[in-house]
C-alpha cells in the first residue's frame, strides 16, 4: 500500500466514522476504487485506523472519561452483548470486509429502515436520560449489528440509544464515547490476528503506513464530529438515509455490469 492510497482510505474513514453511512463500507469501495487487492494487511488497515478516528473522541470529549465511575458501568454494560457477538460472528465479518456487494447491499437496507426511523422519531419525544444497565444493553446489541461493513455503527447505537429514550445529540455523544474502547479492543484484535496468520512481525513499511493513516483519520475526524453533531441535531438522518439508498444502487449496478469489487490476491 502506497502513502497516496492510505491517504485517501484514511481520509475517508476520518470523514465517514461518525456519519450513518458505514465507514468500514466506505472504506472497502475507496480500496476498490483504487484497485486495491484485498490482503490480511488491507483488512488490518482498514479495522486499525478507525482507533485513530476514535481518539478525535478523546481530544474532543476527554472531560467525559473523568466525571463518574457510574460513566465507565455504561460503557462495560454496552461493550458486553457487542463484545460477545463480534467474537462469535468474527470469522463471517472478516469474510464480508473482501465483500463490494454486501457494502452495497446493506447500505441499500439500512438507508430505507433509516428513512423509516427517522419519520418514526419525528413522532416520538425523547428526554430520558436516566437509563438503567439493560437499557445501555440494549444499545450494545445495536452496536453489534454495525460490525458486518455497510450498516454503521454510530447509526446503529444513536438509534439504539433514542430507542431508549435518549435524545438525538445525547445518544450520539454516547456513541462516540462508546467508539473507544470497542475499536481499540477491534484494533488489537485484528493487530494479533495479523501477525498470527503471517507468522512473521509486520514490516517498518507497513508500521509507517499504518501510524500515517491512523494520523490523518485523527485530524479529519476532529472536522467531522464538529460538523455532525450540530447538523444532527437541526436536520436528522433523512439526508444520510437518501445518500446510502443511491450509493447503493450505485454500487450494486457497478457490481454487477462492471465487475467493481476488490482485487483478490
Amino acid at each position: 500500500m502506497t502513502y497516496f492510497e492510505a491517504f485517501i482510505i484514511a481520509l475517508v474513514e476520518g470523514l465517514t466514522e461518525f456519519l450513518p453511512v458505514s465507514s468500514t463500507g466506505h472504506m472497502i469501495l475507496a480500496s476498490a476504487a483504487l484497485g486495491l487487492k484485498t490482503s490480511p494487511f488491507l483488512n488490518l488497515f482498514i479495522i486499525s485506523i478507525q482507533f485513530g478516528a476514535i481518539l478525535s473522541v478523546l481530544f474532543l470529549y476527554w472531560k467525559r472519561f473523568f466525571v463518574s465511575l457510574e460513566f465507565y458501568f455504561k460503557i462495560a454494560y454496552s461493550l458486553i452483548p457487542t463484545v460477545i457477538i463480534a467474537f462469535l460472528l468474527k470469522k463471517y465479518v472478516d469474510q464480508a470486509l473482501g465483500s463490494v456487494l454486501i457494502v452495497g447491499i446493506n447500505l441499500l437496507i439500512g438507508g430505507f429502515i433509516m428513512l423509516y426511523l427517522e419519520s418514526y422519531f419525528k413522532k416520538k419525544i425523547n428526554d430520558d436520560n436516566n437509563l438503567k444497565p439493560m437499557n445501555y444493553g440494549f444499545i450494545g446489541l445495536f452496536q453489534a449489528i454495525s460490525i458486518f461493513p455497510g450498516v454503521s455503527r454510530s447509526a446503529a447505537t444513536i438509534y439504539g440509544g433514542m430507542f431508549q429514550g435518549m435524545t438525538r445529540k445525547d445518544a450520539a455523544e454516547f456513541s462516540f464515547v462508546l467508539a473507544v474502547p470497542i475499536m481499540f479492543l477491534a484494533s488489537a484484535k485484528d493487530l494479533f490476528d495479523f501477525l498470527k496468520l503471517g507468522k512473521q512481525s509486520i514490516s517498518n513499511h507497513e508500521v509507517t503506513v499504518l501510524v500515517f493513516g491512523n494520523i490523518v483519520a485523527f485530524l479529519v475526524a476532529i472536522l467531522a464530529i464538529k460538523f455532525f453533531v450540530s447538523y444532527i441535531v437541526k436536520y436528522g438522518f433523512t439526508v444520510f438515509a437518501y445518500y446510502r439508498i443511491l450509493i447503493g444502487i450505485l454500487v450494486l449496478v457497478l457490481n454487477k455490469y462492471f465487475g467493481f469489487t476488490l482485487q483478490m490476491m
